[in-house]
């Protein structure tokens, strides 16, 4: 038996893959994602329900940063009106959030590209 260089399992060729190529794309990976993440936190998403009557703006990071309350589509003389603005307000924010969160979920997604197949169990719904 030689003592020279034996083949290493699973390589063809027995060579060792590029380690400082894969960490540079990883690297570029994660300075992508931080600079998706900046985005997400100017980014808005305007939210309407209630025929306008609440509009809701909320950030790719989930922030609320405005609800407007249209008074003129209120009705204020029916008794439920104070009973149905909150549950307009409860519907509001919860399409604005999962909005936010698709958002969210597309951008890290042109990120990380086929990252999520290729990892064991995939990336688990981190993203959204």
């Amino acid at each position: 038996m030689s003592k020279g260089k034996r083949p290493r399992a699973g390589v063809p060729g027995g060579g060792m893959p590029n380690q400082s190529a894969m960490l540079r794309q990883i690297q570029k990976m994660q300075e992508d994602m931080q600079a998706a993440q900046q985005a997400l936190e100017t980014e808005t998403i305007d939210v309407s329900v209630g025929g306008g009557a609440i509009t809701i703006t909320i950030t790719g990071s989930q922030k609320v940063q405005a609800i407007q309350i249209n008074p003129d589509l209120i009705d204020t003389s029916d008794p439920e009106w104070l009973s149905d603005l909150q549950d307009l307000l409860v519907a509001g924010v919860n399409q604005a959030i999962e909005q936010a969160q698709q958002l969210a979920a597309e951008r890290m997604g042109s990120v990380t590209g086929g990252l999520d197949s290729m990892l064991p169990g995939g990336l688990g719904g981190l993203f959204g």
